[in-house]
Formats: C-alpha cells, sequence, structure tokens
C-alpha cells in the first residue's frame, strides 16, 4: 500500500512517518507539512492511502479530501486531527477512518491493517470471468486498459496483453459497473486511468491513445466533456 501523509505540524507529522514506517507492506510516497504540496503529490504520484491532518493553512486536509471524492480517485482517506467538527461531513466523503488527536499508536496502527484487509477482499472481487468456448479465463479489473468490440468478436486490452473473447460490450459493461470504466463510444469501454490523450478525430468524436500500449480506442465528444465534468 503507497501512503501519503500531510501535516502542518512537525511533530505530529513526525509521529505519523514513524508509525506508517513500521507497517509491513506500507509504503511512505511522500512526507509533507504543506497541503498544496500533497496536492500537488496526488496529482502526479499513485497512492492508496492519504493521512492527513484537517485544519491546516490555506488548503485544508477537508478540502484535499474533497477533491478526491469529487474526482473518483480510488485514494482512501484516514484524517488524524485535533477537531470532533468535521467528523459528520467527512464520513459524508466516504473517509476510511477519523482519528481523534491525541491517539494512541496502535489505534491508527489497526486502522491501516484494517484497511489493507478490506483492499485484498476488493481485489479478490475486482476480478472479470471471461467465457472462451469451452474455458473461463480470469482477469483482474485493473489491468484492462480498454475494450473494443470489432464484429463478432471483443478484444480486451490488459497490462499484459490482448484477450478475446465473445462476450458483448453490453454483458462487459455490466461487469464493469466501477467509476474507472467508462463506455466511450458504441464500439470501445475505456479504463479512465490509463488515459494519456485525446486526439480530435471528426466533428464528434476523438482518438484515445494510452499509457504504454500502442493501440487506440475512440471516444464521443459528449463522453469527453462528461469525463471533463465528473472526473478530472
Amino acid at each position: 500500500m503507497r501512503v501519503g501523509l500531510v501535516d502542518d505540524r512537525y511533530i505530529d507529522l513526525d509521529k505519523l512517518n514513524g508509525i506508517v514506517a513500521a507497517i509491513p507492506n506500507v509504503e511512505i510516497v511522500f512526507s509533507t507539512q504543506s497541503a498544496e504540496e500533497a496536492y500537488n503529490q496526488i496529482k502526479k504520484e499513485a497512492i492508496d492511502l492519504l493521512i492527513a491532518d484537517i485544519e491546516m493553512p490555506n488548503l485544508s486536509g477537508y478540502e484535499l479530501a474533497d477533491i478526491i471524492h469529487s474526482h473518483a480517485l480510488n485514494i482512501s482517506v484516514i484524517f488524524v486531527t485535533g477537531s470532533s467538527g468535521y467528523a459528520v461531513h467527512a464520513f459524508e466523503l466516504n473517509v476510511h477512518d477519523y482519528i481523534m488527536k491525541p491517539y494512541p499508536k496502535e489505534r491508527l496502527v489497526k486502522s491501516i491493517e484494517r484497511l489493507l484487509e478490506k483492499t485484498k477482499s476488493a481485489e479478490i472481487a475486482g476480478r472479470l470471468y471471461l467465457k472462451q468456448k469451452n474455458d473461463i479465463h480470469i482477469i483482474q479489473k485493473k489491468d484492462i486498459i480498454f475494450i473494443e468490440r470489432s464484429g463478432r468478436s471483443t478484444t480486451i486490452y490488459t497490462k499484459s496483453g490482448p484477450i478475446k473473447t465473445y462476450q458483448t460490450l453490453n454483458e462487459l459493461e455490466g461487469e464493469l459497473r466501477e467509476r474507472d470504466f467508462l463506455r466511450s463510444h458504441r464500439s470501445f469501454i475505456i479504463n479512465i486511468h490509463y488515459i494519456k490523450n485525446f486526439s480530435l478525430y471528426a466533428k464528434s468524436s476523438y482518438i484515445v491513445t494510452f499509457e504504454g500500449l500502442e493501440e487506440q480506442a475512440m471516444i464521443t465528444k459528449d463522453k469527453v466533456e462528461f469525463l471533463q465534468e465528473n472526473y478530472f
């Protein structure tokens, strides 16, 4: 699990660093006293968990969590704060935990361990079962870059290569209800996290290129506008 830490008080940030660094299978990606710096790091570094104070100058931890929630980023949030006034609003943002200062080390450790277990369970549930004649192929949903329907067959482009299936896009779309996936075109479903670029193709459509993949997909103009309003 990749973790980002932010607290404007050095003594509290140092305590966070000491506790989190000692937890197995957890990596601290950034640790900062600036919420603005944390926001910049979130934009360029993939993390799974943000542990943040709430009341900080300029940009607050609550505002950081609101950005994560409104942009549908796959990042869990734990607030570690001296203020109880944000608790109700925080859980409206679906934060993982709300820990009051001062707190014992075990309180934070148990919270992170619960999240690790929850993540493992989600990964098991996040599998796609593909019917291929006499076989069933199992792939992780998070490894799907995009899906293309051509003729009577469907190609699923994954991080480890393409996979053919006879299942329709309508059938697969029903299995990919996560916000990560978008029916971008009548012939394509795309994973928004791998998008690299949109290039104008025609008056009402764009070509989509992806990180680490030569193959391209299509997206309609209205779906680009939908992405801009709801994701980016």
